[in-house]
C-alpha cells in the first residue's frame, strides 16, 4: 500500500515538474522573442 502511495506521489510530482518546464520555456521563448524585437527596432531608429 505504502508503494502504490509513493508511486501516485512521484507520478504527481514528475508531472508538475513536466508542466512547469514546459510553461518555463514558453515563458524564456517570449522574453527572447520580445528582446529582439526591440533590439530591432532600436536598431531601425538609429
Amino acid at each position: 500500500m505504502t508503494r502504490i502511495i509513493l508511486l501516485i506521489s512521484f507520478l504527481f510530482l514528475f508531472g508538475r515538474f513536466v508542466y512547469s518546464a514546459i510553461g518555463a520555456w514558453y515563458h524564456h521563448q517570449d522574453k527572447v522573442e520580445a528582446q529582439q524585437s526591440s533590439q530591432s527596432l532600436d536598431n531601425t531608429n538609429r
